[in-house]
């Protein structure tokens, strides 16, 4: 009997601790937490805490339709951002598979949406390793199934600001350098990122990060050509309600035809 009360003791502490670990400090609602904490998600969360690579999450970092991102700690005690692709969402099959098709390094698209959103999650970290080869870009530090793990560019649980969000001093310079990441993404690994503008450019300490990278596509894709020239004139359009004289992009990359 003793050992049956012992046992149950330790099942309602190890529930106690994953949920201590667990603690959304936010506005969201029940029903929007459910969403994105389904059943599967929940458990694949809880071994990523168990196998030791996140300590705890402690609150929202961004909202998005197909994703929602978290603040959290390591056991280390340093900040991570968790990064969750919502299992129950209908943008992958709706406008998001264009990015998969095509792309050498994911031959095998599946049918059903929660691993196809796997596969998504896997994209973008496999992305971001190698974008990091080229520009600054978050860390990839673990993917499992629909999360991964990324590092925080940010200070103390706050993320840092947004392109859109910062008074430039001298927008032209910070033309040329987006454009220059861009440039340098395409030249040494020859990466397109596929869906950026001022709304996925975060600058901690006044210098540019390219963030989202799970449409990324390398040039091997039927479509990067296009993908690029969209990058361009995104960039284009916002610097230029800026008052920047900007580049066509047949002078940015003059040598794709």
């Amino acid at each position: 009997m003793s050992d049956k009360v012992d046992e149950k003791l330790k099942r309602r502490e190890e529930r106690y601790d994953r949920e201590r670990r667990v603690r959304i400090k936010s506005s969201e609602d029940l029903e929007t937490l459910e969403e994105v904490f389904d059943k599967r998600t929940l458990l694949t969360i809880l071994k990523i805490l168990n196998i030791g690579k996140l300590k705890e999450i402690t609150g929202v970092l961004k909202a998005g339709k197909e994703s929602r991102v978290y603040h959290g700690l390591d056991p280390q005690g340093k900040e991570v951002a968790v990064k969750i692709f919502l299992t129950s969402s209908n943008i992958f099959r709706q406008g998001r598979l264009k990015y998969i098709l095509g792309d050498p390094r994911f031959k095998d698209v599946p049918h059903d949406t929660r691993s196809l959103v796997d596969m998504w999650a896997l994209k973008e970290y496999k992305n971001l390793e190698l974008a990091g080869q080229a520009i600054t870009v978050p860390a990839p530090i673990y993917v499992e199934k629909n999360v991964i793990l990324l590092e925080f560019i940010g200070k103390e649980g706050k993320s840092a600001p947004h392109l859109r969000e910062v008074p430039l001093e001298a927008p032209a310079a910070w033309y040329k350098k987006t454009l220059e990441m861009l440039k340098t993404l395409h030249d040494k690994v020859k990466l397109v990122h596929g869906d950026l503008s001022e709304y996925n450019i975060l600058v901690p300490d006044g210098y540019p990060v390219f963030i989202d990278f799970a449409q990324a596509v390398t040039m091997d894709h039927p479509e990067a050509k296009l993908f690029l020239k969209r990058d361009v004139e995104n960039l284009n359009h916002y610097f230029a309600g800026l008052g920047v004289k900007t580049r066509p992009f047949e002078k940015v990359f003059p040598e794709i035809e």
